[in-house]
Order: structure tokens, then sequence, then C-alpha cells
């Protein structure tokens, strides 16, 4: 929920003071990334007073829910309740449940410990090797030098998840995935079927060679574009713009490094219980709120640097009310109407590329 703007004057509007005290105790959000040097705490505390309000008031009603229970069965309450924001204390344990990891882990004592124990392949070990310093570098937990250090857990998340599902393998995307994974769940091998569930069941496809489901998803966003904000789809073509171009990251990422960190782990909330279709919710929800901003762009270039700027700001740093948008700004978006759309799409791609 960072605000990475400057206050109107160029400086913080603390006290030098203040500021000095806040660089002591809040340089380093709550995940372990740090706040850049014009992060704007004003900003930042008013709108956590306010989130902290609903955060409270989340959390009690969570606990009354799971009664300390490890056990949670899917049902519209639970639904309701995901929509609204799982407290941090909570997420892991609801992420297992609602995204299946959670059974297939019970049902594979010791399959993640064996796939550690086995012989590595040397071109995975050093394709992933490569990646670690990459991961996260304004993070303090995922530095070699930092005590305790998440690589080399991060290193056998992946590792493993490579071996576990050779047709994948390991490419560019997934240590950011695994990396989050790791910061809610602390946890190796509950990370490890969460990422078996994103990669394997929820986003088919996405992180294979090909990356078939990825491009099939961005072509499926451009045709959902056309029918709901047609005059963002015109000016895409009309300025030449492939989706890809502007969208990949999103989709890929799945919104990690795109938007503010509460955001993302409030998206994730959803996309775990209710799959690949909330990517889509809140990618039309940035486009048809920023349709102004967008519909000025005369260039290629006004067209990128517009997709970047909308994922920046007020909107998309007040978690809780963007996540009450997303289900409501881009309207109806049916199961049957993505599946078709997903077969178009996926057809005209294979056609393309034979």
């Amino acid at each position: 929920m960072e605000k990475k703007k400057k206050s109107t004057n160029g400086t913080h509007s603390l006290t030098d003071t203040d500021s000095k005290a806040k660089g002591r105790v809040d340089r380093v959000d709550p995940y372990g990334f740090e706040r850049s040097e014009n992060f704007d705490y004003e900003s930042y505390e008013e709108l956590m007073s306010e989130y902290l309000v609903v955060l409270t008031r989340r959390a009690i009603k969570w606990s009354k829910l799971l009664k300390g229970k490890s056990k949670v069965q899917k049902s519209v309450k639970l639904k309701r309740y995901v929509r609204k924001g799982i407290p941090n204390e909570h997420r892991g344990l609801i992420w297992m449940a609602v995204s299946g990891a959670q059974d297939q882990l019970e049902k594979n004592p010791g399959h993640y410990q064996s796939l550690l124990a086995a012989q590595h392949d040397p071109k995975l070990v050093e394709t992933i090797k490569t990646d670690l310093n990459r991961t996260f570098p304004d993070n303090i937990q995922f530095r070699r030098t930092s005590n305790p250090s998440q690589q080399k857990a991060l290193y056998n998340v992946l590792l493993a998840y490579g071996h576990h599902n050779p047709s994948v393998g390991y490419c560019q995307g997934m240590n950011f995935i695994a990396g989050y994974l790791l910061i809610i769940t602390k946890d190796e091998e509950k990370s490890f079927w969460l990422m078996d569930a994103l990669l394997g069941r929820i986003l088919p496809d996405y992180y294979s060679p090909a990356m078939l489901g990825l491009k099939m998803d961005q072509e499926v966003l451009g045709e959902l574009v056309k029918m709901k904000i047609p005059r963002v789809w015109q000016v895409m073509v009309d300025q030449n713009v492939m989706w890809t171009l502007v969208v990949s990251r999103w989709f890929i990422c799945l919104y990690i490094d795109i938007l503010p960190v509460e955001t993302v782990l409030r998206i994730w909330d959803c996309l775990f219980y209710e799959g690949s279709k909330i990517l889509f919710r809140v990618a039309l929800t940035l486009i048809h709120h920023n349709q102004a901003l967008i519909e000025q762009a005369r260039s290629l270039p006004d067209v990128c640097q517009s997709f970047k700027q909308i994922t920046h700001g007020p909107f998309v740093d007040e978690c809780h009310t963007f996540m009450q948008n997303i289900f409501t700004e881009p309207g109806s978006l049916s199961t049957a109407t993505l599946t078709k759309l997903r077969a178009t799409c996926r057809a005209r791609i294979i056609a393309e590329e034979s």
C-alpha cells in the first residue's frame, strides 16, 4: 500500500526529527520491502489508519468463523469473507485450503523432501541460481547476507517444483511468485504446494515453454476490452499496440511489482479461491477506471506510459475500495464467456504459430 510519490514541495511533510524516527522505524514495510527515499509517510499513515480499522473488524469475524480450526470448507460465506480480505495470520491456512494445496500436501506425504533429496538437473540448478539475486533486490529477506535469508528456501521451492513439473521446469517470473508465497507462509513445503496449485491448476500453460495460456489470456483481455471498453480498444488498434506489450507483466507476475503489496495480496486471496477470472477483473478495472487517460494517447509510447501510470496512485493504494471495485466496475464476467473466448483465442494463436 505504498505511495511512491513526493509531497507537493518535494520533501516529506514530517518534521526532521519525525523523518529520522520514521527512517528507523518504517524504512522497511511489514513484508521486508525497503521503502523508496521519497516515500510519502503522511499519506501512507492516513491510509493505514483507515485500513487498520477494516483489518481489525475483519480479524474478529475471521476468528469467529474459524474458531481455531485448521480445516475450512468452501461456502458462499467463506467466498464473501475472502473477497473482503484474509487477515495475514490466517492467509496461509486459507490459501492452502481453498486452492486444494492442503489436500495435495496430505495426499503426498514426503513428496517435497524426496524431490529435494533426488538427483538434480544441473541446467535447472544453474538457471535457478542465476535468478536468486535478482529476486526482490529491495527486500531484506531475500539477500544472501540476511540472517535469516530466504534465498535457500526460495532455491529449494523452485528446484523441487522444476523436478515435480518437468514440462515447466523453471522460467522467469516463477521466482517472484515463490518469493511472495514464502513471505506469507514462511514454509517451504506449503509454498511448493501453493505453486503447484497456481501453475498446475489455476493458471495452466502460463509458464510452459510455449506460454500458450499466458498468450491466450492476454488476447482474451483484448476481446473483453473490445466488448466492455470499446474506445480503449480503438486506441490500441489506432496506435497498433499489441496487448502483450502493456499487460504481459500484469499476468506473468500476477501483479507483483505492478501494484502495492497489500493490494496484490488481496488479489491473490481471491485468485486462490475463484481462479484466473480475478486477473481479468483487476485488468478491466484498471483500464475502465482510467479510460479517459488512455484515450488521450497519441502514440505507442503514450499508450505504454498511460498503462504504467494507471498502476500507481490512490486508486490502487486503497486496496479495500479497489477490491470492491473489481467486482462491480467491469460488470458481469461469466465463466462461460471466458471459456468461449479462450477457445477462440487459443485456436487463433495456434493457427498463427503453426
